[in-house]
Order: structure tokens, then C-alpha cells, then sequence
């Protein structure tokens, strides 16, 4: 399973998903272009040393990350839809994809994923932490799949 992020913005958002990945053995994919350097320390700090434990693939545009997706489903969360991510049925090989934290994807991005989710929050609030949102749609995922690590 791969969590993918679409144009992320903040270098703490990022970090702590890429530790979140490393914890539970997700990929993650980084589609820029991003809001921040790379080589910014806040995305060290945050990853500290499980930066070292995760596959990470940077892609230069959503097109370049497509040609990677290959057979496997691109699962869009998303506040813009009402099926409820607990209500989906995960396979082991989906991609789990996130937009950006100020705006979410575009149209023509949502059109090219395979299903879109959200995560149920209360109706007086907006939206959830990018990294959090992440880690609730990957662990109930690898619930679902029996694909928690032990330990």
C-alpha cells in the first residue's frame, strides 16, 4: 500500500506522514510541485531518523506519478464526496491519495482516481490535519486488508 500526496504544502505535514509510513510500512509518494525545499529541516525533524525507513518517490507533476500507478487503485480522500471511508473496501496494492492542505486536488485529478472517500468528521468543522487524515485512511485500510505489522 502507498500513501500519495498531492502538492503538500507544509514541511511538518509531510514529515510526520513520511514517519507514519515508515511505522506501517507504506510507500509514500510526493507530487510536486511541493510548498516548501526538500531539503527543508522541519521535514527531518518531523521524520527524524524513520525518514530512513520509508520508501519515498518524488514525481514532478501528477502525470509523471500516474505512469507509476500501474494496476493498482488510486483511493482519493476527500471532503467532497459523503461515502465514508468505512464504508470502502481497501485492497492490499491501493494508493491512498491526499491533496494539498489549502485547496485538495483539482477536478481534473479527482475525475482520474478510481474512488473517492472521506473521512466522517462533524458538520460544523472543515476539514482534518493533512497527517492525520492520512494515518486514520492508512490504518483503517491496512485493517481491513490484515496488512498491520505485528509487533
Amino acid at each position: 500500500m502507498r500513501i500519495a500526496l498531492f502538492e503538500p504544502e507544509i514541511a511538518g505535514n509531510v514529515g510526520a506522514v513520511l514517519r507514519l509510513g515508515a511505522c506501517l510500512g507504506a510507500a509514500v509518494d510526493l507530487i510536486e510541485p511541493m510548498g516548501f525545499a526538500w531539503d527543508d529541516r522541519r521535514v527531518r525533524r518531523t521524520a527524524m531518523d524513520y525518514i530512513d525507513h520509508v520508501r519515498v518517490a518524488r514525481h514532478a507533476s501528477f502525470a509523471a506519478f500516474q505512469q507509476t500507478v500501474g494496476q493498482a487503485r488510486l483511493v482519493l480522500f476527500t471532503t467532497k464526496v459523503s461515502r465514508s471511508a468505512y464504508d470502502f473496501v481497501f485492497t492490499p496494492d491501493d494508493i491512498l491519495l491526499f491533496g494539498k492542505e489549502s485547496a485538495g486536488v483539482p477536478a481534473a485529478v479527482a475525475e482520474a482516481c478510481d474512488a473517492r472517500v472521506r473521512i466522517p468528521i462533524r458538520p460544523e468543522v472543515r476539514s482534518m490535519n493533512l497527517a492525520t487524515a492520512a494515518a486514520l485512511g492508512l490504518g483503517e485500510a491496512l485493517r481491513q486488508t490484515g496488512s498491520l505489522p505485528i509487533g
